[in-house]
């Protein structure tokens, strides 16, 4: 393994041991629940559904957008003060926007249709998490059940309630320690690490944003 791998995985452990199954079923529950300043998904959906005059599109358009800034500006606070402050902010930067991202695909979800409500509906919501290059990857190793559309409309059985959210908080260390080594060593540099994590979680959640808009089409 080279440096530059080792040094980000070593950054990467240090916020691994929060990242649980337990933890992201709580974690995500709550972001679509609602807790504190986070709306329930269904309230805030609403919201966006009667300023757009009920075009659904136009909503999720508008969610994603919100949730995209959101998630740039808790990126550039978490990232600003480098490698000083990296031991406390990686798992910040992490926890808060796997939040913003669950809360994003669970308000498209419930404005395509689908009841939030419904486990098999929350496992879909987090396993859109994962992007598509992950969900393929993972059901063709049968860690995953299904397509977050499969999972979501009961064609794909899951299994317990937390067989999904277990998959999913391995695949956040793993995305952690591995394939984000390049961004989290750009992280460390004060100042500089600001506008990098704002512009790599803005990114991000965009991309989640329209991983879930195609999967989770209008329940027929």
């Amino acid at each position: 393994m080279g440096i530059r791998q080792t040094v980000g995985r070593k950054i990467g452990e240090k916020a691994a041991p929060g990242i649980t199954a337990g933890w992201v079923k709580s974690a995500f529950d709550k972001a679509i629940d609602g807790v504190g300043p986070i709306d329930p998904v269904r309230e805030s959906a609403a919201a966006q559904l009667e300023e757009h005059d009920g075009d659904v599109e136009k909503a999720i358009a508008a969610l994603v957008s919100s949730h995209a800034r959101l998630a740039g500006a808790q990126g550039f606070l978490t990232n600003l003060g480098g490698v000083a402050t990296m031991a406390f902010t990686v798992p910040a930067n992490v926890s808060a926007l796997a939040v913003l991202q669950c809360h994003l695909v669970a308000g498209i979800a419930h404005l395509r249709g689908y009841d939030v409500r419904e486990p098999r509906v929350r496992d879909a919501v987090m396993a859109s998490l994962l992007g598509p290059d992950s969900v393929k990857k993972l059901v063709a190793k049968k860690r995953l059940p299904g397509t977050p559309r499969e999972i979501a409309t009961g064609t794909a059985a899951v299994g317990s309630d937390t067989a999904v959210a277990k998959v999913v908080a391995g695949e956040l260390v793993a995305q952690l320690t591995g394939g984000r080594t390049t961004t989290l060593l750009a992280r460390k540099i004060p100042l500089m690490g600001g506008p990098v994590g704002a512009f790599t979680d803005t990114k991000g959640t965009r991309e989640v944003g329209t991983y879930a808009k195609r999967e989770l089409t209008a329940v027929s």
